[in-house]
């Protein structure tokens, strides 16, 4: 996969000019990854139109979210500046509206279009272009995650490369957030050793829109049936209330659970004390769900144990103290008639019970409305900052997971059906370095996999540690081709080629050929790199890639495999029904087959 590499220049040399044809307006909500996806829809957009953009407002992180008063909604997550700098030669970008249409916006003057989830680009032309030229601005209100195709017919090629620029480039975080990143890094990377970066995927919404109910317990799965009925009652999961969730796990509509994916991990030969780097803003079902991963890897961490408290607050910025106070004595009122009921003699018939009182240590927690109510209270202030938060965590987690040696991901849909957090990242590693390790597990063979071996986890056979270093070895390069059919008609960010790749020519490189990269060569074939990169990127030293390659691959050690299946020290080697002999010839076989790959 070194043989392309990234381009997103443009191919129109047209600046957008001074006149354009108004303003657009955007109002965006959702999480990080449809926050992302949505902001470089509209750029692109606005370039359809020829429209001046107004600084996207990010729902989440609005003044009315308990937030620090010194952000102003798409400043709390992104850099402004660089965003208006890096498009100045494709869009016209503006901080604010001008007066007279903010006014006309308080007033609702101004035309509003709530854009369906992947548009065409002839619905703006027919529909909003029309309004826009009449009125000179108009707000759009995107919802779901994205308000533009993926796919776009051949001759709209410069908006994908548009998206790159926007995704890749324009969207930079701001500097707080990029230096605790970067420092979070150096400490990942302080022992000299490679760290894999894993992403669950297990949102509650993700869980209820594909039916993985029963695969939790207890309140969980209680929690997840109601945000399902929820899903249905709005016509956003268009199946039944009950799931069978033991098939859907074996058809790989749910995650793979971090037991799964340690024990595939481990089996591939990376040794317990590698660094395992937890990403996400929520993993469903609490610090149990991880309790596994944690018995098979010493080193699983994750933002909290790699930065400080105060590290984390002064990302946040100040913020005014919302801490709920303490409850208060119950009326003076009530306390009387207790009383009176205490003391009162006997009656002709018995009192009626005294009136119910708040149980608060019933219902204390984000779970405990399950029990007293059929409906999920709103958010607090408190919740709704937090919600905000969780946009500058995921946006570390995104940071280290594009620059981890090794990306594995548990699931890669959201509660939508739409690609996630984790598509988001498998792109842009893509684009980034095609040759970075990049695990793509298939979850209907993972789970076949992991099913075999379950009920004899400990005597596991060489032969299945084979097949499992044979499938992930496999999604490296298959995962690719599988995902531009499957992750790319959803978000075109998850699968930036080939319109942001190009194809290099390095005749040292042609040169030195293996099986390796033939097989790399038929696959940016097979996904249409036809761009040539320009002279100065041929010079690149793909042997760094290779060495880099080469140092992953030196942590697959297959005795380290079998050491955590039979939870055993020192002495392994005497009492295994493998010789010495056969395990040589197991690691010359598998090198072997690394070759041909």
């Amino acid at each position: 996969m070194a043989d392309f590499l990234p381009s997103d220049s443009t191919i129109d040399n047209t600046d957008p000019g001074s006149q354009t044809n108004g303003f657009i307006f955007v109002r965006i909500q959702g999480g990080f990854h449809e926050i992302r996806n949505s902001i470089c829809d509209v750029v692109a957009i606005s370039r359809l139109l020829n429209a001046t953009l107004a600084m996207p407002e990010i729902q989440s992180t609005t003044s009315s979210k308990g937030i620090s008063s010194q952000f102003k909604s798409f400043a709390y997550l992104y850099n402004e500046d660089q965003f208006i700098f890096s498009l100045a030669k494709d869009v016209k970008v503006v901080r604010t509206l001008p007066k007279y249409l903010k006014g006309a916006r308080r007033k609702k003057e101004i035309p509003v279009f709530k854009v369906p989830h992947s548009a065409s680009p002839f619905y703006y032309l027919r529909h909003v272009l029309p309004v826009l030229k009449k009125h000179s601005v108009v707000e759009l209100v995107v919802s779901n995650g994205g308000c533009l195709q993926a796919i776009l017919p051949p001759y709209f090629e410069e908006y994908q490369r548009l998206r790159c620029r926007v995704s890749f480039h324009a969207l930079q975080f701001r500097q707080e957030v990029q230096e605790l990143s970067a420092k979070i890094l150096q400490r990942l990377r302080a022992p000299s050793r490679p760290f894999i970066a894993f992403d669950p995927g297990m949102t509650r919404e993700s869980l209820a829109y594909h039916g993985c109910a029963e695969l939790f317990q207890d309140v969980h799965t209680e929690l997840i049936q109601h945000k399902r009925s929820w899903m249905i009652k709005r016509g956003i999961v268009k199946g039944k209330l009950s799931v069978n969730s033991a098939e859907a796990r074996l058809n790989g509509s749910c995650p793979l659970m971090p037991e799964e994916i340690g024990i595939l991990l481990r089996a591939y030969g990376y040794s317990k004390d590698a660094i395992i780097y937890v990403s996400g803003g929520e993993v469903f079902g609490g610090q149990r769900t991880l309790i596994p991963l944690h018995a098979m890897f010493d080193n699983v961490v994750d933002r909290t144990s790699l930065s400080t408290p105060w590290e984390m607050i002064k990302i946040y910025g100040k913020e005014v103290n919302l801490v709920n106070p303490p409850p208060g004595p119950p009326p003076f009122e009530e306390v009387k008639k207790l009383a009176a009921w205490k003391n009162a003699g006997p009656r002709p018939r018995p009192l009626p019970p005294p009136p119910a009182r708040p149980k608060s240590y019933n219902i204390e927690g984000w779970w405990g409305w399950v029990a007293e109510s059929d409906n999920e209270p709103d958010s607090t202030v408190m919740e709704l900052r937090t919600n905000a938060h969780k946009l500058l965590w995921e946006a570390i987690d995104y940071l280290i997971c594009v620059e981890a040696d090794v990306f594995i991901p548990g699931f890669d849909r959201d509660g939508k059906g739409h690609s996630n957090f984790a598509s988001l990242v498998m792109g842009h590693r893509l684009y980034q370095s095609a040759a970075s390790k990049t695990f793509r597990p298939d979850r209907k063979e993972a789970a076949k996999l992991v099913d075999e071996i379950r009920d004899h986890m400990y005597q596991a056979n060489r032969t299945w540690l084979k097949s499992v270093r044979r499938h992930l070895r496999k999604t490296l390069l298959d995962g690719i081709i599988e995902a531009s059919s499957k992750s790319k008609p959803l978000s075109f960010l998850s699968h930036p080629v080939p319109e942001c790749s190009c194809s290099r020519h390095d005749t040292s490189f042609e040169a030195s050929k293996n099986s390796s990269s033939k097989l790399s060569s038929q696959v940016s074939t097979t996904l249409g790199v036809t761009h040539q990169c320009p002279a100065w990127m041929d010079t690149g030293p793909i042997s760094q890639l290779k060495d880099k390659e080469n140092e992953d691959d030196g942590d697959e050690d297959d005795s380290l495999s079998g050491l955590f299946f039979r939870q055993s020290g020192g002495n392994n080697e005497g009492d295994g029904d493998v010789n010495a002999k056969e395990e040589n010839q197991f690691e010359d076989q598998e090198e072997l087959e690394g070759g041909e790959k």
